[in-house]
């Protein structure tokens, strides 16, 4: 993977030392046709793809909306019963719904 220093040393050796392409790929063991793409391109910064990184509540993702919901109905000393229970649902999730008031001042971890 091609970071922002070793992108500088790249164009470094290239421009200024007159290094040739073959020498860079033998010093770096990048291929070829990598440093090429990159002298030639005038990239300053290297572009990665972007992460879809995976939830571990998704998969329960509408069982927990579907609480949620059904919560949200509820009077308001029901709802405090609901934030007692032990671990079936994350707390700043609960406070978000359940307490509307709370949550405007913070319910993030603390």
């Amino acid at each position: 993977m091609i970071n922002v220093a070793l992108l500088s040393v790249i164009r470094r050796w290239h421009l200024r030392d007159g290094m040739s392409i073959r020498e860079i790929s033998r010093r770096t063991g990048l291929s070829r046709n990598t440093v090429r793409k990159y002298l030639t391109s005038g990239v300053v910064e290297p572009k990665y793809p972007a992460r879809s990184v995976a939830n571990k509540l998704d998969a329960f993702a509408s069982k927990l909306e579907g609480w949620l919901k059904s919560e949200a109905k509820k009077g308001r000393k029901q709802r405090r019963i609901v934030l007692n229970r032990p671990a079936t649902r994350p707390k700043s999730v609960l406070k978000a719904v359940a307490m509307p008031s709370v949550c405007s001042r913070g319910c993030g971890p603390r």
